[in-house]
């Protein structure tokens, strides 16, 4: 709250009306979040814990009706709430991206995104993904690029779909990418707990290697790429995969809240050890929690081994430098 206080002093006869006005809070640093997810309400409305892979028995084959939340755990004190319809979803996104001074890289749902974007122009980069040539064609998919709206490509998540990155059924749409000079977003690594079980049959853990990525790269050597949920838990081939192809970076969305802390920190200090903490960006995998943004911080922020620099690398700068933004335009 601003407090005004009217001064007056007296000097040699005369009165002066002096305007003090206490300070504004000062506004946070900002923070580009470059992985979430424009989804509608009710896809999967379910209490989640944060890090809620630790001490997960697993499931039964034989249990009837599994869904995910037989696969998510809620057993915890204060289990995040999904929102409860798609108006309060932009509500909380959009006042946390004020709050926190965030800005987003989202996909998913057209309406959701188109809404978003227009409800908070400054804050929202567009992305379009596709995972394999059965959910748009070529054409189309040039066409939203070229429209303007869509910023970026991604996610692109052929692992869901039983194929390699580097399949030749995607590889049009990645020549477009690098042609209009579009960076790309691709879902490499974990694929949330069940998945093949529950919802993605086709789901394959060995497509997340991310040395499949080389072949596709290698046909497109002027392609920027980062890597989503930075390969995990494959480190040993995301750090050779990035000392190889310089244009690579990561983020670590996902596995970032809901794996044990003890081994997202362990993951996160191997890639900076290795030398990559200029190509590592902060990203959630955001969903339906309206506060899985500040969980995820909390990581980032309580990362001892992490010095303010890189703490900021990680949440703004190695942002801006892969997608080419403009940082005096972010305050």
């Amino acid at each position: 709250m601003k407090h005004t206080l009217l001064l007056l002093v007296y000097l040699n006869g005369l009165t002066i009306n002096l305007l003090a006005q206490s300070p504004s809070p000062k506004r946070p640093l900002p923070i580009i979040d470059v992985h979430v997810h424009a989804m509608k309400v009710g896809t999967m409305s379910v209490e989640m814990c944060p890090w809620f892979l630790r001490d997960m028995p697993g499931g039964d084959p034989n249990q009837p009706n599994q869904s995910m939340r037989s696969f998510l755990n809620a057993e915890c004190v204060d289990p995040l709430q999904p929102a409860k319809s798609d108006a309060e979803m932009q509500a909380a996104v959009l006042a946390t991206m004020e709050r926190l001074n965030m800005t987003i890289v989202a996909s998913g749902d057209a309406q959701i995104l188109h809404s978003w974007k227009k409800a908070a122009p400054n804050r929202v980069i567009p992305s379009i993904g596709v995972s394999s040539p059965n959910e748009m064609s070529v054409k189309a998919f040039t066409d939203s690029l070229s429209s303007g709206f869509y910023q970026v490509m991604g996610e692109v998540a052929p692992q869901y779909q039983g194929l390699s990155p580097s399949d030749m059924s995607l590889d049009a749409y990645f020549a477009v990418a690098e042609k209009q000079n579009v960076p790309v977003g691709i879902h490499m690594g974990t694929g949330g707990n069940g998945m093949a079980n529950l919802t993605q049959a086709k789901y394959r853990a060995s497509l997340g290697r991310p040395f499949l990525l080389e072949d596709m790269l290698s046909r497109h050597p002027k392609l920027k790429i980062w890597v989503m949920h930075a390969g995990y838990p494959m480190a040993d081939e995301m750090i050779g995969l990035m000392g190889s192809n310089a244009y690579v970076y990561v983020d670590l969305a996902g596995f970032i809240w809901s794996y044990p802390q003890a081994e997202i920190h362990a993951y996160l200090k191997r890639l900076v050890q290795a030398g990559f903490g200029k190509r590592i960006m902060y990203g959630t995998d955001f969903m339906i929690w309206p506060k899985l943004f500040e969980t995820s911080l909390s990581v980032i922020e309580n990362a001892d081994y992490l010095s303010f620099d890189q703490k900021r690398d990680i949440l703004f700068n190695n942002a801006v430098r892969f997608f080419r933004l403009d940082a005096s335009k972010f305050k």
